[in-house]
C-alpha cells in the first residue's frame, strides 16, 4: 500500500488535525514488533503479544475505519500475564498462551490462560483459565474495556477526544458493557457480552472471582457486537481451522472454491500459491450493486481494509486466472462511484475512477476528502485495462455493454481532464489542500525525483501512466470492434494510441546510461532523469518498441536495479537511492509481478523467471507471504531479505503477485476466445499442473515443466 501523506488543511472553518493512514506508520512501543493482528473483510484487531490493547496504543478493534475497542486488557490478580506464545492461526484468528505473574499469595506460572480470538463483523474471544497449583486458590480476573470511536485517520496521530460524548450503559448484573457515541448524523455503538456473565462491573471492567482447585478449568466466551450508523454487526462463533462458508451467494468464497488447483513438484510454489489465495479471500469486501452481490478486495492489513482504485484494479488483474468474480466486482463497484463533477477538495472530475474510499466519521462529516478521494491519475486507465481483460477471459458482452457509458466517460476524462495542458500526456497535480503531491503508484512525497534527488515541479506526467493510457486505448479499440460495435471509435482510439506511442518514445527516451526511459516529465516538460522500475510497466503496457526493449530489460536486471530478491524501485546509482526509502530503492512484489509480465511479453523469459524466482524465494522467509515491500539491500549481504519496517502484511497486490508470476511462467492468455499457453517454467520448479482454469466459460488444465527424476 502506498503512503498517503497529506498536508494539513482546513475546510468550512474546521481545523483538520488528521493524517492519512499511510503516513507516520511506525508502531509505538505499546505493541512492538511482536504485535498480533487478525482481520477479515473490513474488520481487524491489533494487539500486543498478550492479546491486550493498552490505552494510547495504535491497537484496537477497527471496523469500517472506526475503532470500536481502544482498550482490551486482561489482568490476573491485578497484574498483566506473562506471554508464553502468541500468533495468528488463520488470517481471522489468533491464539495466545499466557501464565500468571508472581503476586502476593500466588507464585508465577500456576495459572495458565489461553485466549482464542476470531474477528469478522465484530469479535469473538474465548478465555480459558486452568490452575496447576496444589492448594486451592482464589483468583481475580479482570477485563478492562475502552471504546474511543476514533477515526482511522486519528489512531496513529492524536485527534480530538470523544470521551465527553461517549455514553455508557453497562449492566450492573455483569451481562454487558455498552459504549455509544453520536456526532450529528454519525453514530457508533460497542457492546461486550460475556458468557458466563461477570460477577460484577467496576467502572469499565468486567470482574470474575474464580475459585480453582488443582486441574480445574474455567472459561468465558466474549462477544463484541458493533453498530455503525444504525446497522448491527454480529460476529460468527468459530473454531480454529473451521471453514466458515456463508453460502453460494458469497462471491468471495465462490471465487476461492472455484480457483484453479495447483499441483507442483515445488513445495515452495505450492505454499506461496495457497497462502496468496487464503489472504486474498480474507481481504474480501462484499457489496451490493443494483441488487447484485459483488466481491472486491481491500488493499491491505491493517490500515487499508477498504477500497483503493489502483490496488483493487491491479489485484483483480493479477488474479484473473483464478476466476472473474473479483474483476467483475471491482469494475462494477468503481463504476458506481465514478466521478461525475468537478470538486477540488476531493480531486473529483467527471469520468475519473476513485483512488480511496473511507467510511469513518471524519469522512462522513466532510473533514477529510475520502468519501471518496480521487487523487490518482492512473486508476481510470487501469479500469479500462481491467474491463478489457475481464472481457477477454469471460466473453461477457452484456456487462461490457452495460459499462459502455462508464468507459466512454473514462476515455473523455483521459483526453479532457487527464491531459491538463493539451500536450497529449496525462499529468497530475492536486487541487485539494488535503491532496497528495504524487498521484501515481509512487505516491510518497519524494517518490518521483530527478537523478540528483531534487524534486520536480508539478504537474508531472509519469512514464507508466502514459503506458497505461496507451494500453487502455488499444484495449478499448478492441472492445469497440467487438461488443460495442463502434468501428469509428475503434479507428480513432487506435490512431490516438499510435500517436501517443510515437510522441512518448521521442520525449521520454534518454540516450545516456545506455539508453532508458525517464520516470516522467515535469511542469516545464523536462525529463525527470532518475532510473526507476517504472520502465518495466512500459513493457507490460506494450508501448516500448522492440529495438528498445533489450536496453530496458538489461537495466532492470542489472546490479544497480536487481537486488537478488527483486527489482528495486530506484537505481542505486541515483543520488536519492535508499534501500529503506519507500519508493527510493525498496523492492515491491506487485511492481515486480508487472515487470516480469512485461519482460515475458517481449520474449525475455529468462529475465522474467529470474525475477519470479527471486520473489518466491523471498516469500519463504515471510511464512510464504510476500509483504507490501522489502528493503532493497543486496542479496549478497545476507541470507535473508531485509524487511521493510512498516510494510503492510498481508497486502492485496503483494498477495496477488505470485498469481501473476505463475500466469507469466505458464504463458497464459486468452486469444481469439480460447485459452493459450506458452510455458517457460524455471527448471528449479519442476513439473507444474494447474487445473480448473476458467476461460470463456470452459475449465482448462495446463501442464508444464520437467518431471521429478
Amino acid at each position: 500500500m502506498q503512503s498517503r501523506s497529506t498536508p494539513s488543511g482546513t475546510r468550512s472553518g474546521t481545523q483538520s488535525d488528521t493524517t492519512t493512514p499511510g503516513a507516520n506508520r511506525e508502531m509505538p512501543p505499546e505493541l512492538g514488533s511482536d504485535a498480533v493482528g487478525v482481520f477479515e473483510g473490513r474488520t481487524f484487531m491489533l494487539s500486543n503479544a498478550a492479546g491486550d490493547v493498552l490505552t494510547d496504543s495504535i491497537g484496537g478493534l477497527v471496523h469500517d475505519d472506526t475503532r470500536y475497542l481502544s482498550r482490551w486488557e486482561l489482568t490476573i490478580e491485578g497484574s498483566a500475564p506473562l506471554v508464553l506464545s502468541a500468533s495468528a492461526v488463520d488470517a481471522y484468528s489468533a491464539a495466545f498462551f499466557l501464565a500468571n505473574a508472581e503476586t502476593d499469595g500466588l507464585a508465577a506460572n500456576r495459572v495458565g490462560v489461553r485466549r482464542e480470538r476470531f474477528v469478522g463483523d465484530g469479535m469473538c474471544e474465548r478465555v480459558e483459565v486452568e490452575y496447576f497449583g496444589v492448594e486451592p486458590v482464589s483468583v481475580r480476573l479482570r477485563l478492562t474495556v475502552g471504546a474511543d470511536f476514533a477515526d482511522l485517520f486519528e489512531i496513529k496521530r492524536a485527534g480530538r477526544s470523544r470521551m465527553p460524548d461517549i455514553e455508557r450503559a453497562h449492566r450492573a448484573d455483569g451481562s454487558a458493557l455498552r459504549f455509544s457515541y453520536r456526532n450529528s448524523h454519525w453514530s457508533a455503538v460497542t457492546t461486550v457480552v460475556p458468557e458466563p456473565r461477570a460477577d460484577r462491573v467496576e467502572g469499565d471492567s468486567l470482574v470474575w472471582d474464580l475459585h480453582l482447585g488443582r486441574g480445574e478449568t474455567w472459561s468465558c466466551d466474549l462477544r463484541v457486537l458493533l453498530n455503525c450508523q444504525g446497522e448491527d454487526y454480529r460476529p460468527v462463533s468459530r473454531t480454529f481451522g473451521e471453514e466458515h462458508d456463508p453460502g453460494e451467494d458469497d462471491a468471495a468464497w465462490r471465487w476461492r472454491a472455484n480457483k484453479p488447483y495447483l499441483s507442483a513438484e515445488s513445495e515452495l510454489l505450492s505454499r506461496v500459491y495457497h497462502k496468496s489465495a487464503v489472504d486474498l479471500v480474507s481481504m474480501r469486501i462484499v457489496k451490493e450493486i443494483r441488487g447484485e452481490r459483488v466481491v472486491l478486495l481491500a488493499a491491505g492489513m491493517p490500515w487499508f481494509l477498504t477500497i483503493f482504485g489502483r490496488d483493487t484494479l491491479i489485484t483483480a488483474y493479477q488474479s484473473i486466472t483464478c476466476g472473474p468474480d473479483v474483476a467483475r466486482g471491482a469494475l462494477l463497484t468503481l463504476a458506481k462511484h465514478q466521478g461525475t463533477r468537478v470538486d477540488h477538495f476531493s480531486d473529483e472530475e467527471p469520468g475519473k475512477i476513485l483512488h480511496e474510499y473511507r467510511s469513518g466519521e471524519l469522512t462522513q462529516l466532510g473533514v477529510v476528502p475520502y468519501g471518496p478521494c480521487f487523487g490518482a491519475a492512473d486508476t481510470t486507465q487501469l479500469w479500462l485495462v481491467l474491463l478489457s481483460e475481464y472481457w477477454r477471459w469471460t466473453g461477457d458482452d452484456d456487462l461490457v455493454q452495460r459499462l459502455r457509458p462508464h468507459a466512454d466517460a473514462a476515455l473523455r476524462w483521459i483526453d479532457e481532464f487527464g491531459d491538463r495542458d493539451g500536450d497529449g500526456y496525462v499529468e497530475y497535480a492536486t487541487h485539494s489542500p488535503e491532496g497528495m503531491r504524487n498521484q501515481c503508484w509512487r505516491d510518497s512525497p519524494d517518490g518521483v525525483q530527478f537523478a540528483d534527488s531534487s524534486l520536480p515541479a508539478l504537474p508531472i506526467a509519469t512514464c507508466e501512466i502514459q503506458g497505461y493510457t496507451y494500453d487502455a486505448k488499444v484495449r478499448a479499440a478492441e472492445l469497440a470492434d467487438g461488443p460495442w460495435a463502434d468501428g469509428a471509435l475503434a479507428r480513432r482510439l487506435r490512431a490516438d494510441a499510435a500517436d501517443l506511442r510515437d510522441r512518448f518514445n521521442r520525449d521520454f527516451w534518454l540516450p545516456g546510461r545506455g539508453g532508458y526511459y525517464a520516470v516522467g516529465l515535469d511542469a516545464d516538460k523536462r525529463p525527470i532523469d532518475s532510473m526507476t522500475s517504472n520502465m518495466g510497466h512500459l513493457l507490460w503496457s506494450g508501448i516500448v518498441p522492440p529495438d528498445r526493449a533489450t536496453q530496458v530489460a538489461r537495466h532492470l536486471v542489472s546490479d544497480a536495479m536487481f537486488s537478488g530478491w527483486g527489482i528495486r524501485t530506484l537505481s542505486r546509482e541515483d543520488v536519492g537511492y535508499n534501500p529503506i526509502g519507500y519508493h527510493l530503492g525498496t523492492v515491491w512484489p506487485h511492481d515486480n509481478s508487472i515487470i516480469a509480465a512485461g519482460l515475458a511479453r517481449y520474449g525475455y523469459h529468462e529475465e522474467a523467471n529470474r525475477v519470479a524466482m527471486a520473489m518466491l524465494e523471498a516469500a519463504a522467509h515471510f511464512e510464504y507471504r510476500l509483504p507490501e515491500a522489502l528493503s532493497g539491500y543486496d542479496r549478497s549481504l545476507g541470507r535473508r531479505p531485509v524487511p521493510y519496517p512498516t510494510a503492510c502484511n498481508p497486502q492485496a497486490w503483494a498477495s496477488g503477485a505470485p498469481l501473476l508470476f505463475l500466469r507469466t511462467m505458464l504463458g497464459l492468455d486468452v486469444s481469439n476466445g480460447s485459452l493459450a499457453a506458452d510455458p517457460h517454467v524455471p527448471e528449479a520448479l519442476g513439473h507444474i499442473r494447474l487445473s480448473g482454469i476458467t476461460a470463456r466459460g470452459q475449465r482448462h488444465t495446463v501442464e508444464a515443466g520437467g518431471s521429478r527424476p
